[in-house]
């Protein structure tokens, strides 16, 4: 009997399910999508999809390219002259930290992972002065095209990262990555050679 009331309401409702999950998905990112853009003081393309709450700070001068896809608890923060600029097909995923005070650009079809952090400025030190008082010095990020970074990668201000470049997981970028190299640990090295592309 418990079997065939399962089979009676349980069919039913797995059609109903199935029909409201995907139009719910799909109210969750017109919301999101719809915050974003009035958060930032730039436009925002139709074609980006915004799988979740991104919390923007300061400033608000973020540039976004078309087809970007941003998954939830993405942190985008500019301070005075700043820009953050993300170009066509980005992928940040969920926790991407992204902080500019000078600026921080990110190249068509990059991909940045789980609660990576990219912040372009240091705190300055003076005896004199508290540290959270002693103000920045800020240097600009430039992530090129087609770039992988890993979860929980740091990079940090005055950095240039090569198209085509993978950062391996974890790792803490303090120098320049060539085009299509392999970097990972703390600091990052090279961990494989250059590929040769056609």
């Amino acid at each position: 009997m418990k079997r065939l009331l399962k089979i009676i309401i349980g069919t039913p409702l797995k059609f109903v399910l199935q029909v409201v999950r995907p139009a719910r998905e799909n109210l969750r990112r017109l919301q999101a999508h719809a915050r974003l853009a009035a958060d930032i003081s730039t436009s925002l393309p139709s074609s980006a999809v915004i799988e979740g709450k991104v919390d923007i700070y300061g400033t608000r001068n973020v540039h976004i390219g078309e087809d970007v896809l941003f998954f939830p608890d993405i942190h985008l923060e500019t301070r005075e002259e700043a820009s953050i600029r993300i170009a066509d097909g980005v992928v940040l995923s969920r926790g991407v930290h992204i902080v500019a005070f000078s600026n921080v650009t990110i190249g068509r079809g990059s991909m940045i992972g789980e609660y990576s952090s990219i912040r372009d400025a240091n705190h300055n030190r003076s005896e004199a002065i508290t540290i959270r008082d002693a103000g920045h010095t800020a240097r600009s990020i430039v992530i090129g095209s087609e770039v992988w970074i890993g979860r929980g990668v740091t990079v940090l201000g005055g950095i240039t990262i090569g198209d085509k470049a993978t950062i391996g997981a974890n790792a803490v970028v303090t120098r320049d990555v060539p085009a299509d190299a392999v970097v990972a640990g703390v600091p990052a090295v090279p961990i494989a050679p250059r590929r040769n592309t056609p």
